[in-house]
């Protein structure tokens, strides 16, 4: 064959500039895209065999890599189907008439092939200052073709010498990309990152062992990707230890994870993968990005939020897909309608796997739950579908440490915790600690009470509050426990304006400063508190929700709320309001007492009020 000298067809002269600058957003991923051809190219020669066209002998198809620090070269070798000068000419310099969209139309039953757009190749000069390619077509009579490139539209092309079916290409560094990519730890890194899980062997220099004291290289391949992960399985021939080796495989550091979900769906849209519920030890501290998106088994990238819903983005594990659309550089996610079939589908199969276990293994669900939680709340705040479904299977706890389906506690609560106007109460404590008081004054009226201490609880309570018929929610110390489920009108003080006044500014003159408050005489028996501290259910839910983000900021910048009532039956308070000149001390001990219940009462003034205490105790 004659040499040759011509021009790359582009349409412009900057087209490497272009690729370096804009093309692809990353450079390391010029590793991938040479191992991704190279596997094409074997992937290519199986479906040739299994059509029949190619009769010869295939041998152990693998891709080797080979770096040389000293030269500064890097080679990336398959044993697959190579090409001729005129495919060469054809696929190389040609941009972007990639081989892979014809071959696939020729061949579509027979396999699977990674690269679609052609481009992948030209990311070796975003790294090297000059490109060799060295192949051997498996057509009978090819003849060995050598190109070769600076990264400027020149090339050169003629006979090559190299006697082998297959590939070469060669990435000579500059002095730069030799620092930052020519060694051999950062290219085990990359192709590890990238290639773990390619469907052919790819080979980086030989295994070591231990011997006489220092690590020697043995004649065995070192094969650093596993080619049958467990997500192209079936289900059917995985155990539970499969599953679980796999996990520790992608999260060597990670718990083990509490379930798993296999995806394997054909048609309407080809997608496998594995998604696994890992545990959660500290409820907002989230490991989001924990998802790989591979296509064919090579992967892609871990930021899948335009493929699954937010909510989904908490699980770990792969998903695999030759159907999400990419764009040239792989880096990002096209708008498509297979991309929200695909979301979709995954939602109901999370949504199936959660009802599966509620129902048949409940006990286990159970213990789960509190690990789980958070997840299923962010999915039902977030996606409309999933709420539907998960009303079926989520849980609510009591202080009591135990679980009902929502349709069963409302069975078990609606008798006692029916108000005057027919609404079902569930009431909900956010600490059982600090809120010990209240709990037990509201189970000692026949109340059962739930603890809902997720971060999400406020913004979850106002939904159920819109899914559930009739109901309302109120936490525990929102008011005094028998007006937590009001049975009828309650019958206030007969006070005139004039009293209610005094009584304000008796009480404000007193209360602690940087707080709204607003006073309220009550009736309440004579054995109750004499002040009880209470917060509006509504104002201090929306301060929750603003604080985590809810959007609303007009009541996050508002000053703490309370409800102050004040008992005009309890002795205390009669005996204050009798001398209101003279119940200084009396007076600043009754609303100490209600701040100390609710936590408030600290410093000074907590010192001041042991003091005073031991003063009135004297």
């Amino acid at each position: 064959m004659a040499n040759t000298k011509g021009q790359i067809g582009v349409t412009t002269e900057n087209i490497f500039p272009v690729i370096k600058q804009f093309l692809y957003s990353d450079h390391e991923i010029f590793l991938r895209e040479l191992v991704a051809n190279a596997v094409d190219a074997d992937q290519k020669l199986k479906a040739l065999a299994a059509a029949g066209t190619f009769a010869g002998e295939a041998g152990d198809l693998k891709v080797t890599i080979e770096l040389d620090e000293k030269k500064k070269t890097l080679k990336i070798t398959d044993n697959g189907i190579g090409m001729t000068a005129d495919e060469v000419d054809r696929y190389i310099n040609q941009i972007a008439f990639s081989s892979a969209g014809e071959f696939l139309e020729k061949y579509k039953d027979q396999t699977n092939i990674i690269g679609h757009f052609g481009l992948g190749f030209y990311s070796a000069f975003m790294v090297a200052k000059k490109v060799t390619i060295d192949t051997l077509s498996w057509q009978e009579g090819s003849e060995a073709v050598q190109w070769t490139c600076d990264g400027s539209p020149e090339f050169s092309m003629g006979k090559g010498k190299k006697e082998e079916r297959g590939t070469t290409v060669t990435l000579h560094f500059d002095d730069e990309s030799a620092a930052e990519f020519g060694t051999k730890g950062k290219i085990r890194s990359l192709l590890d990152k990238y290639c773990k899980f390619m469907p052919v062997p790819v080979v980086f220099g030989k295994k070591t062992e231990w011997k006489d004291g220092k690590s020697v290289e043995t004649d065995q391949d070192d094969v650093i990707n596993s080619i049958e992960p467990v997500w192209t399985k079936a289900p059917s021939s995985l155990k539970d230890e499969d599953y679980l080796n796999f996990y520790k495989a992608l999260y060597p550091m990670e718990e083990e994870p509490m379930f798993w979900i296999h995806l394997n769906v054909d048609y309407p849209f080809t997608l496998t993968g594995v998604l696994y519920f890992p545990k959660i030890k500290e409820r907002m501290a989230i490991d989001k990005n924990k998802i790989q998106l591979y296509c064919n088994q090579m992967f892609v990238t871990d930021h899948v939020d335009n493929i699954v819903p937010d909510f989904l983005t908490l699980l770990h594990g792969v998903i695999d897909s030759p159907d999400i659309p990419l764009n040239v550089s792989r880096s990002y996610l096209q708008s498509d309608a297979n991309v929200k079939k695909i979301s979709t589908y995954i939602t109901k199969k999370v949504a199936d796997r959660l009802e599966e276990i509620f129902k048949d293994q409940r006990s286990q669900f159970e213990e789960k739950w509190d690990n789980i939680k958070l997840f299923i709340e962010y999915g039902m705040l977030s996606d409309e579908k999933f709420c539907e479904r998960a009303m079926n299977f989520a849980l609510f706890k009591n202080t009591d440490g135990k679980y009902f389906s929502f349709d069963d506690y409302r069975k078990a609560i609606e008798s006692a915790q029916t108000d005057k106007d027919k609404r079902t109460v569930y009431l909900y404590a956010t600490d059982t600690e600090a809120q010990w008081s209240s709990i037990e004054a509201a189970k000692n009226l026949g109340y059962d009470v739930l603890l809902m201490d997720c971060e999400l609880d406020s913004h979850f309570v106002n939904m159920l509050e819109r899914k559930l018929k009739d109901a309302r929610f109120a936490r525990v110390d929102s008011d005094t426990p028998d007006n937590l489920i009001p049975k009828e009108e309650r019958v206030k003080p007969q006070m005139s304006d004039e009293d209610k006044k005094a009584l304000e500014e008796l009480f404000k003159a007193v209360l602690p400063e940087g707080n709204e408050y607003q006073i309220e005489p009550e009736n309440l028996g004579e054995n109750a508190s004499a002040v009880v501290l209470t917060q509006s259910e509504f104002m201090r839910r929306w301060r929750e929700m603003s604080a985590l983000g809810g959007g609303m900021n007009f009541y996050g910048s508002m000053p703490e709320a309370y409800d102050v009532k004040v008992n005009m039956q309890n002795p205390l308070i009669e005996r204050i309001w009798a001398d209101r000149e003279g119940s200084g001390d009396l007076l600043r001990q009754v609303i100490d007492l209600a701040l100390l219940e609710k936590g408030m009462l600290k410093g000074k003034a907590l010192s001041e009020f042991i003091a005073r205490s031991e003063k009135l105790l004297a």
